[in-house]
Formats: C-alpha cells, sequence, structure tokens
C-alpha cells in the first residue's frame, strides 16, 4: 500500500508542475493554486488533529520551523513559475529536484550526522552528470536552468526545515499547513480577480494536486520506510519527463538520458 501511496504521491506532484506549466500567467496561477494547497492543507491538518489529538506543534521552535520552511517555499514557488515561463518542464523539474538532492545530502550530513557511504558518494557522481545532460552544461544551451537551480536550493531548505520542525515536535500535516499557509499570504497581494474569475478551475485542481501530493508521501512515510519512500518519491522526475512529452514539449536525448541519471542516482544515494 505504502509503495502505491508514494507513487502516486510522485505522479501527482509531477503533475501540478505540468498543469503549471500550461497556464498563460504561470505567477498569478501559482498563487492562487499555493492559496488553495493552504487552505486542503489546512483542513487537513485540523481533521487530524481532531481523529488523533496529537497536538500539533510540541515546541514552539516547531513552529518556528515551519515558518522557516514556509519562506523556503516561497522562494522555490516565485522560481518555479519563472523557470515554467521561460524553460520546459523536463528539464526545470530535473535540474530543481534533482538539484535539491544534491544539495540536501552534504548538509544532512553536517547538521543531522547522517553517514557519508561510498554508495552516497557515487549516486551524487551520478546525479552531477545527469544535471550536465539535462542543464545544457554538455551539450546545447538551456533556458530556465539558472530559476531551476534557485528552486534546486530552495527545496533542499525547506525540506531541511521540515525535518528540524519534526525533530522539534512538529505534526507533519500542521507544519506542512503552516509553511504553506506563509508562503501563500506572501504571495497573496499578487494575484488579481480577472485571473481568479478565469482559471479558477483549474486553480482548484492545481491547489489539492499539489497539495495531495505531499499529504499523500506523509501517510506512505507513517506506512512504511523512509528511505524506500523516498527513493521512490524520486520517480516523479521520470513522470515528469513523460508529461512533457504528454503537453507537447519535445525533450532532447540528452534531457531524458540527463533525468535517468539524475533518478538512478538518488537511488543510490538513498541506500
Amino acid at each position: 500500500m505504502s509503495v502505491a501511496l508514494v507513487l502516486l504521491s510522485a505522479f501527482t506532484h509531477a503533475l501540478w508542475n505540468a498543469l503549471l506549466r500550461q497556464e498563460p500567467d504561470k505567477d498569478r496561477s501559482l498563487v492562487g493554486a499555493v492559496a488553495v494547497a493552504a487552505l486542503f492543507a489546512i483542513a487537513v491538518a485540523l481533521l487530524r488533529w481532531q481523529l488523533t489529538g496529537e497536538p500539533m506543534f510540541a515546541t514552539w521552535q516547531a513552529f518556528a520551523w515551519s515558518l522557516c520552511a514556509g519562506l523556503l517555499e516561497f522562494v522555490y514557488f516565485t522560481g518555479l513559475a519563472k523557470g515554467l515561463a521561460t524553460g520546459s518542464l523536463g528539464v526545470v523539474y530535473t535540474v530543481s529536484r534533482g538539484g535539491a538532492v544534491l544539495v540536501v545530502w552534504p548538509i544532512s550530513i553536517a547538521l543531522f550526522g547522517e553517514p557519508i557511504t561510498a554508495m552516497a558518494a557515487l549516486g551524487s557522481a551520478v546525479i552531477i552528470v545527469g544535471l550536465a545532460l539535462s542543464s545544457g552544461i554538455i551539450g546545447a544551451r538551456v533556458a530556465g536552468v539558472g530559476w531551476a537551480t534557485l528552486c534546486a536550493f530552495a527545496i533542499a531548505g525547506y525540506h531541511l526545515a521540515y525535518k528540524a520542525a519534526a525533530v522539534a515536535g512538529a505534526s507533519p500535516s500542521a507544519s506542512f499547513a503552516v509553511s504553506m499557509t506563509f508562503a501563500s499570504l506572501v504571495n497573496l497581494p499578487r494575484l488579481d480577480r480577472a485571473t481568479v474569475r478565469a482559471r479558477w478551475k483549474r486553480l482548484i485542481t492545481m491547489g489539492i494536486v499539489c497539495s495531495g501530493s505531499f499529504l499523500l508521501l506523509i501517510e506512505a512515510l507513517a506506512a512504511g520506510g523512509a528511505g524506500s519512500a523516498l527513493t521512490l518519491r524520486n520517480t516523479s522526475i521520470l513522470f515528469a519527463v513523460a508529461l512533457a512529452y504528454g503537453i507537447g514539449e519535445k525533450p532532447t536525448r540528452l534531457n531524458v538520458f540527463g533525468a535517468v541519471l539524475v533518478a538512478a542516482g538518488a537511488v543510490l544515494i538513498a541506500y
């Protein structure tokens, strides 16, 4: 069951990025979608609190780290909108998610004492080659890579902030709700009524898919091992490449091969 949840989480994460890629005004549409995702996350967090009775935040540090995650989510969402406005889904997604894996690993070693293994070092090398192929460092210049790189650092940062919040005593769903609410409030001034009136169905769909992706992962982590769950989650990179074809993009062979290497490198790091 946990495997199915993780794969569904991976697919839905890539899917909401593909939906955003098709939006005419990616910045304002993303703001609307994040607002919907925040409302959905709050509802789920309150429901879990009612059902389980577990405290949402055991310490003030847990709440503070959740706010920190929200700030980094804001940076990620801003970079994602810019990246998808200038570059293709396959490239932006691969560089942002793969780059995040590469950034998180050494920081996790330094801050959380995670072990250094030969397999993880090999995985990092494989990811570097994959990113070089996907981003155009090897081959033709590719648009959107700069914004995708910013996303990678933001993704790494908010994952570490979520982990610190959990260590400090935050319920994962509550931490995500606070983070998304903060990111939504910071972004909200950029949303206009015209976008809401014209695109409200798409905004609701993207928001639920975005929030649902993370909440599915939380359920999978509760049901199974964290290592295998996070490894399977990186199949979202391959889903994104497949969805890129589905929305009419044409990734090059180097882009596709790079995405496969990034996903494989992530697997090696996880194990």
